[in-house]
């Protein structure tokens, strides 16, 4: 997948490290390149990665402009739908997001233009990460579960399993999954690209809102799971599924449990309780450190 994205001259300088290790590849205009590996940054260079800043590469506009042609298959206007909201999905588990100058037509975005900058993120399947967690989901039926981490902790990777464990454990739900930014499923051409089971219909791409109404009537699912509520829409929209007796697994951005307590416009959501669950992932051990489980009255679970 590296190979199609990056043009020959640039991908020759990747090849020379792990690849396979690689989570994050940050391009910035004028800027040194940049490549994550788990939670550490490094630079490239010509003889690969390096801590000596003097000696990485630096991106151009041509660069950029290459890869978003490439991740377009040489239709930017085809995809435009998804440089509008800031991101790319490409083939093979990557999205890229987009800095750039947002152009507005009445009161709207249209789109991103002079793009500057590209955050590639490369999604990892951990199969059986969710495993220690999933026995405590579990109360005849699913129960609702909130996953709260920060950025980069791993939420999406442990929702991902949880998907796909459903699935090899035979438990016979049906599974919608929301996936609005291509995260989860990384559907290409409507095809998912990382492995959610075989119980899954996947939306991809739609607001939280138009995906639970619509899923609801149309799809019949016992779970629905969703990346990252973050505002009183989303909220909402949670509290109209629990109404509909469908359970939920959806996740947020957050540290602890005192940051989901202090959210603007939650309370609804903790007063009424309408999780029953709450799992509390870190970096501290590593991505996806699992540092708690609380229930509906935010009393801890032994782990």
């Amino acid at each position: 997948m590296f190979d199609k994205l990056f043009p020959e001259s640039f991908y020759n300088y990747l090849k020379k490290i792990p690849l396979n290790k690689v989570t994050e590849i940050r391009l910035r205009l004028n800027k040194k390149v940049l490549i994550a590996i788990g939670q550490k940054y490094y630079y490239l260079s010509t003889e690969g990665l390096t801590g000596k800043e003097y000696s990485a590469l630096v991106v151009d506009k041509s660069l950029i402009d290459e890869i978003i042609k490439r991740a377009c298959e040489s239709s930017v206007y085809a995809f435009n739908d998804q440089i509008k909201n800031g991101f790319i999905t490409v083939l093979g588990g990557m999205r890229i997001g987009i800095s750039g100058e947002a152009v507005f037509e009445n009161g709207r975005i249209k789109t991103l233009k002079n793009i500057n900058g590209l955050a590639i993120r490369i999604a990892h399947e951990i199969k059986g990460c969710s495993l220690p967690v999933l026995p405590y989901l579990f109360n005849k039926n699913f129960l609702n579960t909130l996953i709260i981490s920060p950025p980069g902790a791993g939420k999406t990777t442990l929702i991902r399993d949880m998907l796909y464990q459903l699935s090899q454990k035979n438990y016979c739900y049906n599974v919608l999954l929301v996936d609005e930014r291509f995260e989860i499923a990384n559907c290409f051409n409507g095809v998912a690209t990382l492995d959610v089971g075989n119980f899954c219909d996947v939306l991809s791409g739609c607001d939280k809102k138009y995906s639970f109404e619509n899923g609801v009537r149309s799809l019949k699912p016992d779970i629905i799971v969703t990346d990252e509520i973050s505002n009183i829409k989303d909220y909402d929209s949670i509290e109209y599924l629990h109404s509909c007796g469908v359970s939920i697994l959806a996740s947020v951005h957050a540290k602890n449990i005192e940051d989901i307590k202090n959210k603007k416009d939650f309370e609804n959501l903790l007063k009424n309780k309408v999780f029953s669950r709450y799992v509390i992932l870190s970096n501290n051990g590593g991505p996806g450190h699992l540092e708690a489980i609380y229930d509906e009255n935010l009393r801890y679970l032994n782990i």
